[in-house]
């Protein structure tokens, strides 16, 4: 008598063969789940990264804005002290005349 396979036993090696299958269905989603979840984690770090330079970036633009402002202000007060400019000047450092002396002398 020859060992002949039933139907039961081709039954259970079909549904042997369909677990096998969805054992590797499920090993490629998990792979897939994970590397979706470490693209997620890389975005999300690189999202901070790049928050991080764009606040780096406007404390630069905010300090530069400052020390222009600063600058403009300083060389304005600079230019309040000085003396008066042009022809003001000029008749300011004018060395006066002999006679004017002489008047000032007599006076």
């Amino acid at each position: 008598m020859s060992k002949t396979p039933s139907l039961t036993s081709l039954a259970i090696a079909d549904k042997k063969a369909a677990i096998a299958v969805l054992k590797t269905e499920i090993a490629d989603m998990r792979a897939a789940v994970k590397t979706a979840r470490l693209e997620a984690k890389a975005n999300r770090a690189a999202t901070v990264a790049a928050n991080k330079i764009a606040k780096e970036n406007k404390a630069f633009d905010r300090a530069a804005k400052k020390s222009a402002r600063i600058a403009k202000l300083e060389a304005k007060l600079l230019a309040m002290k000085t003396g008066p400019v042009g022809a003001k000047a000029i008749k300011i450092n004018k060395k006066p005349s002999a006679c004017t002396t002489v008047y000032q002398m007599a006076a």
